[in-house]
């Protein structure tokens, strides 16, 4: 039998991080996860942030319960949602706690680029879809700051805690590739969009592609960790959704993916990006991933929509948890209201449910009332939005999914991986769960040298202890056509009221 190699991913997710220790051996990847712990952004005077703080002593304590255990860790990675980052002084000292991508001090800041370069021309050179969350515009809306000013360093989220991990800076390609600041055919920055953007270019590192070994613990870090004999940090594709999708158990390319957790990410991989005005028009983005790849796709809200409805009925005195939640929607009728997940009014966090109803009341539909009534309108709308974008990916790509993987922590979701399998009218296959950390750790050992390409790589994912489920379509392919027709007539009107200046 194979000698048994351990590796550990960070994971970071906008909900909560866990460190996941991986076991390779015989050419499957077992995770055991060793901690876990919230990620609870806070509201300061000045907008919203994420607590990095907060975030790097949990991932130090990660580290230590894995090292505690006696493993002998061959090496670590990191990985995290994208678009924010951290602004580094001249010391290398951390200037301020990096804002978080729902603050809205990014509102009129498309308009302000688009004065500077035109919107063809953005997306030409970087193939990156329009939302105000990316880096772009939130650089813009720190024109003027002092703290833009002391800058010398720019370090997306994962760069940033491996930074303080090793003390090496690098900017990972799949990270770097959701700013819309880079050349989405060189993968290099846009140094010319920088300039017309007015963005100071030297706070822009070198770009290093997944893989990249980027050095051991720093001594302090070790020490502290109890990780003994430097161990190594790889910078593996550490933007969520790239490892997520080296994780998908697909066994030839005529398949889709649905990253699906707070933001449900669908989509197609390419051997090249895919920019065209098809794409610009549908709002599709060209990211980097993991071998040369692309991922086309499109951000879809996701289940962020029934977290900060769970929020707000928790503030309320009723809480529900996610399997409860799925089961008043199980129980609740079909064919109810449905609302475009993607529509500005759910990005910031608030009362959910009560922006919910009113964008029903403003399409003039019944609003849902109770919260297995709000939880079915979401989920179903989900599913027949996700059925939308892969609809437009094969218009735009000429590619033809024959089946649709889930992965990620909505695969827990049954009943939206049922609804999704129905509305899209292909056959489904869900998990693993935690792709995000299995992908992490895949690309550790072929940076390490166990793996020998992305093929090897999803055959070892095919051969891993995951769960996999596969849902067929069900219910009337006419009745979801219907329901498919009704979900673009409200997309419709509510572009429309957006247009005459209406408020959700």
């Amino acid at each position: 039998m194979a000698a048994e190699t351990a590796f550990l991913a960070v994971d970071l997710g906008a909900e909560s991080g866990r460190v996941v220790l991986g076991r390779f051996s015989g050419g499957r990847m077992a995770l055991e996860e060793v901690h876990r712990f919230p990620n609870v952004p806070v509201r300061l005077p000045d907008g919203l942030h994420w607590d990095v703080l907060w975030i790097v002593e949990e991932v130090k304590n990660g580290i230590a319960r894995a090292a505690n255990d006696g493993e002998r860790i061959e090496s670590l990675g990191v990985d995290s949602w994208g678009v924010d980052f951290g602004l580094l002084d001249r010391d290398g000292c951390l200037i301020a706690n990096p804002y978080h991508y729902r603050d809205p001090r990014t509102e009129g800041m498309e308009e302000r680029a688009f004065d500077r370069m035109p919107r063809e021309e953005i997306y030409e050179t970087t193939g990156v879809q329009f939302m105000p969350i990316n880096t772009l515009y939130q650089l813009l809306a720190m024109e003027g700051s002092p703290l833009l000013q002391a800058a010398q360093t720019l370090l997306l989220i994962p760069d940033l805690i491996g930074y303080w991990l090793t003390g090496e800076r690098a900017c990972e390609f799949t990270a770097a590739s959701t700013t819309q600041l880079c050349d989405a055919r060189s993968g290099g920055w846009a140094r010319d969009l920088l300039e017309k953007m007015r963005l100071p270019g030297h706070i822009f590192g070198e770009i290093v592609p997944p893989g990249t070994q980027l050095g051991p613990l720093l001594p302090a870090v070790a020490e502290e960790t109890g990780a003994k004999g430097g161990l190594p940090v790889t910078s593996v594709a550490s933007h969520d959704t790239a490892s997520a999708v080296v994780a998908v158990p697909a066994e030839n390319e005529n398949f889709a993916y649905i990253s699906s957790g707070t933001w449900s990410l669908v989509g197609v991989e390419l051997p090249k990006p895919a920019i065209a005005p098809g794409g610009m028009h549908a709002n599709f983005t060209n990211e980097g991933g993991f071998g040369g790849t692309t991922r086309f796709l499109k951000n879809v809200m996701g289940l962020w929509l029934l977290q900060e409805c769970r929020r707000t009925w928790a503030r309320e005195g009723r809480e529900y948890s996610y399997e409860e939640l799925a089961r008043l929607a199980q129980a609740a009728p079909g064919g109810g209201p449905l609302l475009d997940p993607d529509h500005p009014s759910f990005l910031p966090p608030g009362d959910m449910p009560g922006r919910i109803r009113r964008f029903c009341r403003e399409t003039r539909q019944s609003p849902p009332g109770e919260p297995g009534e709000v939880a079915r309108c979401v989920l179903e709308s989900l599913a027949l939005k996700y059925r939308w974008s892969l609809e437009r990916a094969e218009e735009i790509t000429g590619r033809r999914a024959e089946v649709v993987h889930v992965v990620g922590g909505g695969v827990r979701n049954t009943l939206l991986c049922q609804l999704t399998a129905d509305a899209t009218r292909r056959p489904v296959r869900a998990g693993p769960v935690e792709a995000t950390a299995l992908g992490n750790l895949m690309v550790q050992a072929h940076a390490r040298g166990y793996l020998g390409s992305l093929e090897e790589i999803r055959a070892a994912v095919r051969r891993s202890p995951v769960e996999l489920h596969d849902y067929e379509p069900m219910g009337s392919a006419d009745e979801w056509d219907g329901a498919y027709e009704r979900l673009r007539g409200v997309m419709d009107a509510a572009a429309h009221l957006d247009a005459e200046g209406a408020s959700f």
